[in-house]
């Protein structure tokens, strides 16, 4: 082969048509996921709210939480 034809096939390029449908279903996935993402948040979220409750239930009030917290870090 030529050092020519080499370079005529390097630069070819290849162009796509935009499918309007293709598109259409696109934003649909991408609603899909970001919903999917907003919706597992949300329960990781209620979830950290809710031991967070049974927490400070357990240790007798958001003060005391606290103070425990820090007895169990500093070792005291």
């Amino acid at each position: 082969m030529s050092d020519k034809t080499m370079v005529a096939e390097k630069t070819k390029s290849s162009v796509q048509e935009s499918n309007p449908a293709s598109e259409a279903s696109d934003i649909v996935f991408d609603k899909i996921v970001v919903r999917s993402f907003i919706g597992f948040t949300s329960l990781i979220g209620l979830w950290v709210l809710a031991c967070l409750a049974s927490a400070m239930y357990h240790a007798g009030g958001p003060f005391a939480l606290i103070s425990s917290w820090f007895k169990a870090v500093t070792g005291m």
